[in-house]
Parts: C-alpha cells; structure tokens; sequence
C-alpha cells in the first residue's frame, strides 16, 4: 500500500477504533449503575399498594437476600472470569482471522448478550444462574475487541508518539464508561432493562459498521504464519523482556481500576447516601480523570522514554491519595469531584499505557522478525494477565464490603503497591539508561 494512501487512512483508523472500543466499554458498564436499583432501601420508597408491611418489596430476586452484595459480586465475576480466561486464547484467533469479521461477530455477540440481560427486566426473570451465564457468554464475546483493535492502531502508527497517540486514543476507555453510566442513568430508576438494552443495539450496530469500514495495512498482511509459529515454539512472548513484568503489574492495576468501575456508584450510594442516578453520574468523574491520566502518561513517558518509570510514579502517588478520598473525599461535594478526577488520572493512566503503548512496544520487538501479527498475542498476554485482576477486583470487593467500606480501599491501596513492586526491576534499568546517556552527552 502506497505511503500516502495509508497515511490518509489513518485518521479514519484513529477514529474508527476509537468508536468501537468505546462501545464495547460502554456496553460493560451499565451493571455498576443498576446493583443499586436491584438491592434498595424500600423505605424511603412509596410503595404502590399500601395493604403489605413488607421491606423489601422493591428488591429485584434474587438480590433480595442478605448475602446479595456477594450475589451481585458473582454476577460481576461471571462476566471477568471468562474475559480473562478467553482473552488467552482470543489473540491466537485474531492473528489468524481478518479483523473486520472477527470484531463484527464479537460485537454482534456482546450486544445480544447486553440485551438478553436487560431483557430479564421485561420477562421477569428472578433465576441467579440466568444473569451469571448471560455474563459468561458476554465476557468471552467481549474479549474480541481489545486485541483486534491494538494491533489494528500498531500496525497502522510507527513508535515515535506512539504513548502520545495512544494516550489520546485510550480514553475511549474513559468515554465508554461515561456514556454507559449516563445511558444507563436514564432508565435506572423507572425501567433498568434499557440500561442494558440501548447499549446492546448500540455496539451491535457498531460493529456492522465496522465490517463495512476497518481497513487494515497492506504491510501487515505480508508476514506469513511460520514466524509466528517460530516464536510459539523457540522464544515463547511471555519471556521477552517486559512481558512478564508488565503483565503482573497491570493485574493490580486492573484489579484497583475494575473494582471501581463495579463497585464506586454503589460505595457513593452508601456513603455519600445519593441516589442511583446521582451517583452514576458522580462516578463518570472518575473517568474524566482516567482521560486526563491516560494522555499524560503518554506524554511524558514519549519524552522520558521510561514507560515503567511514568507508570511507577503514578501508582506511588495514587495510594496515599486513595486512601485520603475514602477519608475526606464525601465530606462534600467539591471534594469528591476533585478526589476523583484526581484518582481516575492516577490509577487510570498506568493501566492505559500498559495496555496501548507499552503492548504496541513489546508486540513489535525486534526479536520478534518483524512479524506484526504478533502483536495480537503479545497484547492479548497482557491484557489477559490484567484481566485476572479485573475480575478478583470486584470478588474481593463483594466479599469485602460487608465488613465496611474501609477495608475494601485498604485492599485497593495494598494492590496498587504491588503493581509498583513488579515493575521495580524495569524502573532501574531506565534509570542507568537515562544516566549512560547523560554521560555520553557530557562525553
């Protein structure tokens, strides 16, 4: 493909990827704005017929138990479990199947299993297992898009802004989480069906227009399977350098980063003692501060050329500071919303370098031949590895909760420390790298 030819195809690739995974987070977020409509407080509700003394009128079944933050943690869990587990083997197919088919059917798949879930509003299912194999299904649907996409975005931009570039394009993360709290906020209180339902249709039509629209690059179509063979069977990619340490890393940070997307419009409720409506959009600031964070983590580590050093700094500065909103951050309303935009840039922007930037770097590594195929599974290593933490993010927080919110951030601040633990070993070599080039600047 001629030069000119593909460099004006890549705003439209820009664009494009950005819309598409910003529907797949958009279709991921209404449960999080819905667990406080299932599980309420029936009596600050007036209830339609007066002839009952009955509590819990107003709860959905099976979340009218006792145990039901456990049972909307399992739900949660249902849909991580498979994202992880599928997100292994999600990049072996999408080196091998062309993009644009491999992204319609995961998106058709994700909005008729979002839908199916918002479709036991209107035909009145109360059965536990019904939700949790909706969520099965919809997490290994859902592990089509990442992969697909950040090999689509490497293939078509070379390494010299790429954390500037991908820190922009990353905050589709940020502004799916904002339209699926907003969407869903506009049913949740009368009929949360359609949180689930618009955005079902949403990234079902999305992914129509991706099949019609997604181009990938002439070049990356040229390397052949046998180099991506050669590498399952001589140098496996969880060994190439980073890998490992990056994967670990980001299995804390998505832990930290999940368990408040699920969990920070139901922790605002309780605490703050808003309604479900208030706090879902009260938690959308904390992914304004996941757009900031991600650009600036961009940024600096394209100029510092120390991607786990950005990463490193950013997550020390963000335990102290989760622990001072669970502290001070409801004490009023001023406070929360700059608590946390300041959390969201601080937990957010780590997490959306590794998986942008630092999988673009590490999936087309000179040891790697040149094959950019390999991009897919070196992607899809890391995501997959963070995508354990995603899901016991939101278990451990279920189980947690009732014994108070407290330990539940105390949890979250052990992690956040843990993901700046692994990358301690990378942080030291950038560091003699930055000091062998100011001696050889001196020299």
């Amino acid at each position: 493909m001629p030069f000119p030819f593909c460099f004006r195809y890549r705003g439209l690739i820009l664009l494009l990827t950005f819309l598409i995974y910003t529907c797949y987070h958009m279709s991921r977020k209404p449960i999080s704005i819905v667990k406080s409509q299932l599980h309420q407080n029936c009596s600050e509700l007036e209830r339609p017929d007066n002839n009952s003394n009955s509590t819990t009128w107003c709860y959905w079944a099976p979340f009218d138990q006792d145990n039901y933050s456990q049972l909307l943690g399992g739900v949660d869990d249902a849909f991580l479990i498979a994202y992880a587990v599928g997100m292994f083997i999600s990049g072996i197919f999408g080196e091998r199947l062309p993009l644009r088919y491999y992204l319609f059917a995961g998106m058709l798949l994700s909005g008729i299993f979002t839908s199916l879930f918002g479709l036991g509003y209107y035909w009145n299912i109360h059965q536990l297992w019904y939700y949790v194999l909706v969520q099965i299904f919809n997490g290994l649907a859902q592990t089509t898009g990442w992969p697909s996409v950040v090999t689509c975005i490497g293939n078509w931009f070379g390494k010299g802004k790429r954390g500037f570039i991908m820190g922009i394009w990353n905050s589709h993360t940020s502004v799916g989480n904002i339209l699926g709290s907003l969407i869903a906020g506009i049913w949740v209180d009368s009929a949360w069906g359609l949180s689930f339902i618009v955005p079902g249709v949403v990234i079902a039509v999305m992914g129509l227009i991706s099949f019609f629209f997604l181009v990938e690059c002439d070049w990356c179509l040229e390397s052949s399977d046998e180099g991506v063979l050669w590498h399952y069977l001589h140098c496996p990619f969880i060994f190439l350098q980073g890998v490992m340490e990056f994967s670990l890393c980001l299995l804390f940070a998505k832990l930290v980063s999940y368990t408040f997307l699920f969990w920070l419009p139901l922790y605002i409720v309780n605490v703050a003692h808003f309604g479900s409506k208030e706090a879902g959009d009260l938690s959308t600031l904390f992914d304004v501060g996941g757009i900031i964070g991600g650009i600036l983590a961009g940024i600096i580590s394209d100029y510092t050329n120390g991607r786990a050093t950005t990463c490193c700094v950013m997550l020390i500065v963000a335990a102290p500071l989760l622990f001072l909103y669970n502290s001070v951050g409801q004490n009023g309303i001023s406070s929360s919303i700059v608590m946390l935009i300041i959390c969201g840039a601080l937990v957010n922007g780590p997490y959306a370098l590794i998986t942008t930037a630092v999988s673009a770097d590490l999936g087309t590594h000179k040891s790697l031949r040149g094959n950019a195929k390999a991009l897919s599974t070196v992607t899809a290593i890391i995501d997959g590895t963070g995508s354990i933490g995603a899901a016991l993010g939101p278990l451990l927080a279920g189980l947690i909760s009732p014994t108070g919110w407290n330990n539940v951030f105390y949890m979250l601040i052990s992690s956040d420390v843990l993901a700046c633990l692994f990358l301690s070993r990378l942080v030291y070599k950038e560091i003699q790298a930055w000091k062998r080039s100011m001696n050889r600047n001196r020299g």
